[in-house]
C-alpha cells in the first residue's frame, strides 16, 4: 500500500513537470512570433468621375517574414490605374511595409472596394472593405447656353502621306547621291603606283632607274630580271616621250628609227649616245637570251649609262611649236570632255539601275497592278489611303467612317410623297471618275408606323432603272451593326449610266435599311467590278456604320 502511494506521488510529480515546461515554451513561442498588424484605408471615399483614390496597406511584422500584396486587377468595379513602389522601414527585429494603390472609376454609382488579401509567411490575412461615391460632374445648363448644331465644312487633306512620300524619295536621292560622290566623283587618295603613274614620262623614267638601282636583283644574280626592267624603263620613256614605237622593236629596228630621227632634226641626239644606248641594249639581249652574265660593276655601269642616254634625249627633244601646243591642249580638253561624258553616262546609267531595281523590287513585292496604280494614280485608291473622317449625317444620326465628308443634298419631295414623309435629309459623295458614291439618308415619316424595307428596296431599285441601269441582281439578308443594331441588306451588281461615259459599265451596290416607329435610315454604296481599292472601302465603311434607332 505504502509503495503504491509513492508511485502514485512520483508519477504525479512527473506530471507537472511536463506542464511546467509545456506552459514555458508556449509562453515563449508566443513572445518570438507576433502576429502582424495590418491597417488599410483610403484617402477619401468620394470623387467625381475619373478621378483617382488612393487605397494604402500598412503591414507591421518580423523582420524576417515575407509579406505577398494583391498584384493586378483585383479591386474591381475600381480600376487600378497605378500600384506604388512598396515603403520599408525596418527597426530593431520588425518591421513596417507600406503600399499605395492609385484607384479610380467612369461610371457614376456607390461602390465597394472588396476585402483585399496579404500573405504572410504563406497565411492569409485580409484588409476591410471600403464603400466608395463616384458623383457625375453637374452641368448647369442654365449658365451655359445651347447652340445649334453646326453645318458640315469641308477640311483640307493633310499633306502628311505626301511629305512621307517625298522624304522616302528624298532619302533615296541622297544615298545614290552620295553612292555616286563615294564612287565616281570623289578625289580617292592616290595608291604610290597611280602617283608613278601621273608623273611625266622623264620623271617617271628617272624614278624607275634610282628604284632599279635600290633593287636586289645583282645581290641575287637575276641579272635577265634586272636588264628587262633597265631597257624597259628607257623603251617606255621613248615611246612616251619621242613618241617612237621602242617596245615592239628589236633593238637594231630602234636604234635605226632614232638615227632616222636625227637625221631629219625631229631629234638633236649627238652619235656617241646612240652608240652607247645600243651597247647597252646588245649587253641586255645576251644576258635575256643567251644567258649571259656580266659583272655586277657593268651592270651598275649600264643603268648610269641609260640614265645619261634619258637626260640627253630629254635634253634633244626639239621645243613645240605653237601649233603642236595647240593641238596638245586640244588634245587635252577633248580628254576632259570624254572624261564628262563618261562620268554622266555613270550617273544616268546609275540612276536608271536604281530606277528599275526599285520598280522590278516593288512589282515583286506589291504587284504590277498596285505598282502601276501608284506611279500613274487611281481615284479610289487615292481614296482608300487618304485620311478618313467620321462624322454623323441626319436625325436620327447615321454614324459613318468615310475616305470623304458626304455634303448635304437638296430634296424635293414629290407631291406624293408628302403624304407619307414629313422629311428627309440626304447626304452623298460621288468620285469624279468612275461609279464610286457614298450615300446617307434619314427619313421622317409622316405617321409614327414602322418602316416597309421591302417596299424601300422597290422603290430604290426603281431609281436605278430611272438613272439608266440594266442587267440588275439582287440579294438580300440581315444585317448588323457592331453595336448590336438590326437592320436589312440589299446588294447586287448591275450595268450602270456615268456621266463621264456614253456606254453602261459594270458594278456593284450596297444598300442598309435601318429604322424604328416613325423614322427610316438608308446608307447607299455603288462601285465598279474588280475594282480592289473600292472593295476595301466598301468593307471598311460597312464595318463603321452605326445607327441610333430611337427619335
Amino acid at each position: 500500500m505504502r509503495n503504491l502511494i509513492l508511485s502514485i506521488i512520483k508519477t504525479y510529480s512527473y506530471f507537472l513537470r511536463y506542464i511546467t515546461l509545456c506552459l514555458l515554451f508556449a509562453s515563449t513561442q508566443g513572445f518570438s512570433q507576433t502576429p502582424p498588424t495590418i491597417v488599410s484605408g483610403v484617402d477619401t471615399t468620394y470623387i467625381k468621375i475619373g478621378e483617382q483614390i488612393n487605397f494604402k496597406v500598412t503591414v507591421e511584422t518580423d523582420s524576417t517574414a515575407q509579406v505577398i500584396f494583391p498584384e493586378g486587377q483585383t479591386f474591381s468595379p475600381l480600376e487600378t490605374v497605378e500600384a506604388l513602389k512598396t515603403d520599408t522601414v525596418k527597426k530593431l527585429d520588425r518591421m513596417t511595409l507600406q503600399k499605395i494603390y492609385a484607384l479610380t472609376q467612369f461610371d457614376s454609382g456607390s461602390y465597394t472596394l472588396p476585402r483585399q488579401q496579404i500573405m504572410v509567411n504563406g497565411k492569409p490575412f485580409f484588409t476591410d472593405s471600403i464603400k466608395i461615391d463616384v458623383a457625375t460632374v453637374p452641368v448647369d445648363t442654365l449658365a451655359q447656353k445651347m447652340y445649334d448644331i453646326k453645318p458640315i465644312i469641308n477640311v483640307e487633306k493633310s499633306n502628311g502621306a505626301l511629305w512621307r512620300i517625298l522624304l522616302w524619295v528624298l532619302g533615296i536621292l541622297i544615298l545614290v547621291g552620295a553612292a555616286l560622290y563615294w564612287f565616281v566623283f570623289r578625289k580617292k587618295p592616290l595608291s604610290e603606283e597611280e602617283k608613278v603613274a601621273l608623273l611625266p614620262p622623264f620623271d617617271r623614267a628617272i624614278l624607275g632607274l634610282k628604284q632599279l638601282e635600290k633593287s636586289k636583283y645583282l645581290i641575287q644574280d637575276d641579272y635577265k630580271s634586272y636588264y628587262s626592267e633597265l631597257t624597259d624603263i628607257v623603251r617606255s620613256y621613248l615611246e612616251e616621250d619621242v613618241h617612237v614605237t621602242a617596245l615592239e622593236s628589236t633593238t637594231d629596228q630602234l636604234i635605226d628609227k632614232l638615227e632616222m630621227m636625227k637625221d631629219a632634226g625631229q631629234l638633236k641626239l649627238d652619235p656617241e649616245t646612240i652608240q652607247q644606248f645600243k651597247k647597252v641594249l646588245q649587253t641586255s639581249d645576251l644576258v635575256k637570251f643567251a644567258k649571259s652574265k656580266p659583272e655586277s660593276s657593268a651592270a651598275e655601269q649600264d643603268r648610269k649609262s641609260v640614265e645619261q642616254i634619258v637626260i640627253k634625249t630629254k635634253e634633244a627633244i626639239p621645243e613645240p611649236t605653237e601649233e603642236e601646243l595647240l593641238q596638245r591642249e586640244e588634245y587635252l580638253e577633248e580628254l576632259e570632255r570624254k572624261k564628262q561624258k563618261k562620268k554622266i553616262v555613270i550617273v544616268a546609267v546609275s540612276a536608271v539601275l536604281v530606277l528599275l531595281f526599285s520598280t522590278v523590287a516593288a512589282i515583286g513585292y506589291y504587284g504590277f497592278g498596285q505598282v502601276k496604280d501608284t506611279v500613274l494614280g487611281h481615284p479610289t485608291k487615292e481614296l482608300l489611303e487618304g485620311e478618313w473622317v467620321q462624322s454623323d449625317y441626319g436625325f436620327p444620326p447615321i454614324s459613318l467612317h468615310t475616305p470623304e465628308v458626304l455634303l448635304r443634298q437638296a430634296v424635293k419631295l414629290p407631291p406624293e410623297a408628302k403624304a407619307s414623309i414629313k422629311e428627309m435629309q440626304a447626304f452623298a459623295y460621288r468620285s469624279s471618275i468612275g461609279l464610286f458614291t457614298i450615300g446617307a439618308t434619314s427619313i421622317t415619316l409622316a405617321q409614327p408606323e414602322e418602316p416597309d424595307f421591302e417596299k424601300a428596296s422597290e422603290q430604290i431599285l426603281k431609281n436605278f432603272e430611272n438613272q439608266g441601269a440594266k442587267n440588275i441582281t439582287t440579294k438580300q439578308e440581315p444585317f448588323s451593326t457592331l453595336s448590336g443594331v438590326k437592320g436589312v441588306k440589299l446588294y447586287g451588281s448591275g450595268k450602270f449610266a456615268v456621266p463621264e461615259s456614253k456606254e453602261l459599265i459594270s458594278g456593284n451596290y450596297v444598300v442598309l435599311f435601318f429604322g424604328g416607329k416613325g423614322f427610316q435610315q438608308n446608307v447607299i454604296l455603288t462601285w465598279l467590278v474588280d475594282d480592289q481599292y473600292a472593295d476595301q472601302i466598301v468593307d471598311r465603311i460597312l464595318n463603321s456604320v452605326e445607327v441610333k434607332t430611337s427619335l
